[in-house]
């Protein structure tokens, strides 16, 4: 997993509630088990229409925003069922951070698990952010981990709170298989016990 301490990029407002994990990544895209090769699925039925072609109106399909990496979403953020093709879907397209007043528990696990920072600001902070990147199309915003900070050029800047160990894994980016063989030798310690029995 890729640390993430420091992270700018374009801020793409989807600031809509109830964004469920069906939306963000449809039922007919999860045949698959591999972490890789969903981006062209992600909010696929809000992307394109029945033909193939793009919806233009979508955010994601505006030039400024085809780039962003940082997603500001509405409250109960990735609400549904708990596939976590989701934060594999956003990883692949290019996120690394969503902001959002509110997260659906599973998804909001799925996502520390797979390297991607989920921040929670205020209804009012979020509201803002959104409005922003509404106004002014290609905004960038700097998340700093380190500091757990939101702050754009224009004079806004939130804090916001996270988990001690989420902060942890990361910053150094660690996965539940990395944070395993941290514990390598004592595993290979404890194998090799055994099987003396």
């Amino acid at each position: 997993m890729k640390p993430l301490r420091v992270h700018k990029g374009i801020a793409a407002p989807l600031h809509k509630i109830n964004i469920d994990t069906d939306q963000i990544i449809p039922k007919q895209f999860l045949k698959r088990v591999e972490r890789d090769g969903y981006e062209n699925f992600l909010f696929f039925d809000w992307r394109f229409r029945p033909d193939g072609s793009e919806e233009p109106s979508f955010v994601l399909n505006q030039p400024p925003y085809r780039k962003a990496s940082i997603l500001i979403g509405g409250r109960n953020f990735g609400c549904g069922s708990s596939r976590e093709h989701a934060p594999w879907a956003l990883n692949d397209y290019g996120f690394r951070v969503v902001i959002a007043p509110s997260f659906a528990d599973i998804f909001f696990t799925n996502c520390a698990k797979n390297g991607l920072l989920t921040v929670i600001l205020s209804e009012e902070q979020t509201a803002e952010l959104a409005r922003r990147a509404q106004a002014k199309p290609g905004m960038e915003l700097t998340v700093d981990l380190e500091k757990q900070t939101v702050t754009d050029d224009q004079g806004f800047e939130a804090r916001f709170e996270i988990d001690a160990f989420k902060r942890h894994c990361l910053l150094n980016g660690l996965d539940d298989i990395d944070l395993t063989l941290q514990h390598e030798a004592d595993i290979a310690a404890f194998e090799k016990k055994r099987v003396a029995f």
